[in-house]
């Protein structure tokens, strides 16, 4: 069973979604990917998930690196649950590039087997935006680049994360 709710965060309304008491999704209403099969979702705000995801994302937006101690599981492919779980590794309020991921997946540094672009399409593809940090990625020359949910909102996590303007870019240890 999925159950849904809806939740106000200072970039805009989001929408979370939970399936055998995990994370499936948490995503801005509207933005790129959005799911569209939705009808035999439930809503229930107070599932205790969504009660601590509330929790999480209190503390996000006052600017502290709140614990991971939600249980996430999102829907994808192998490919992508790779490139999610090197996202995971990014510290807070440092980036990566897509090529950095590309040859973790490999194994090196380069030339990666992976393509860079292909990273680009599982990390567009997030669908736990902030606590999988897909922001925290940019482009080799530290160009803000993608977001699906937008590069408004995108620049402003990296400013709370205190990483923009100065996109210190930094190979993350994976």
């Amino acid at each position: 069973m999925a159950y849904v709710c809806e939740l106000k965060t200072p970039l805009g309304l989001a929408e979370a979604s939970v399936e055998d008491d995990a994370l499936t999704g948490f995503r801005f209403i509207g933005q790129k990917y959005y799911p569209t099969k939705t009808e035999s979702r439930i809503r229930m705000p107070d599932h205790p998930v969504f009660t601590q995801l509330k929790a999480w994302l209190e503390s996000y937006f006052a600017g502290r690196n709140p614990a991971p101690d939600i249980v996430l599981n999102p829907h994808g492919t192998v490919f992508q649950k790779k490139v999610w779980a090197l996202l995971l590794q990014i510290p807070y309020g440092k980036l990566t590039t897509y090529g950095t991921i590309a040859g973790q997946l490999t194994g090196q540094e380069s030339p990666p087997a992976v393509s860079a672009r292909a990273v680009g399409g599982a990390v567009g593809h997030n669908p736990v935006s902030l606590l999988i940090p897909c922001h925290r990625v940019v482009g080799a020359d530290g160009s803000l680049t993608g977001y699906a949910g937008g590069l408004d909102r995108k620049t402003a996590l990296l400013r709370l994360e205190g990483s923009y303007p100065l996109l210190r870019v930094e190979k993350s240890k994976a």
